[in-house]
């Protein structure tokens, strides 16, 4: 099926692949931090009207960043419901039907915040359509890999190579519409 509506995951990681350090850490972050760069954040959450992300994602956000949980319609995916919070809709059904059914729908584009199970698993289901991916020039040994070792294969795209002063380069991917594992 092809669809108008994309699912993007617009994440930021190490230069060794992770997105977190031991104990959920994200402290790596603030290693690009500058002030007034946002390294296109604005732009691309102008194109969103939906998010997706895990619980432990969400409870970093809602701790250490509350500004960036959005006015938006936001699916956080979760093992334990809980009622929902404005427009915070916390769910625990199947990431591939949550997927599916947004896609379908009419509207924006749809913001996959990560954490790796969300990423993976939407990956895994060809749900993703294009990743943005920030590397952090840090390295940082272990932690939260982005992408699981899981053999799976998605063959990608490069649209875009962006590099900043902060040491900062994101790329910019589109899923192949042929993959190896569809």
């Amino acid at each position: 099926m092809n669809y108008e509506r994309k699912i993007i995951l617009y994440i930021a990681a190490s230069l060794d692949g992770f997105i977190a350090a031991p104990g959920d850490n994200m402290d790596f972050l603030s290693v690009v931090e500058k002030q007034g760069e946002d390294y296109g954040y604005k732009e691309f959450i102008r194109d969103i009207d939906v998010i997706i992300m895990g619980k432990r994602t969400y409870d970093w956000i809602k701790l250490h960043a509350p500004e960036y949980i959005h006015d938006v319609t936001t699916y956080v995916y979760t093992r334990t419901p809980e009622p929902g919070e404005g427009n915070i809709i916390f769910y625990s059904g199947s990431l591939k039907e949550l997927g599916l059914k947004l896609k379908s729908e009419n509207g924006k584009n749809i913001f996959c915040e990560g954490g790796a199970i969300v990423a993976n698993t939407m990956l895994k289901d060809n749900l993703i359509d294009e990743i943005v991916i920030s590397i952090i020039p840090v390295i940082l040994g272990n932690g939260i890999r982005l992408f699981g070792d899981d053999g799976h294969q998605t063959n990608l795209e490069l649209l875009s190579v962006s590099k900043f002063d902060t040491g900062l380069v994101q790329l910019h991917y589109r899923r192949n519409q042929k993959n190896i594992n569809e």
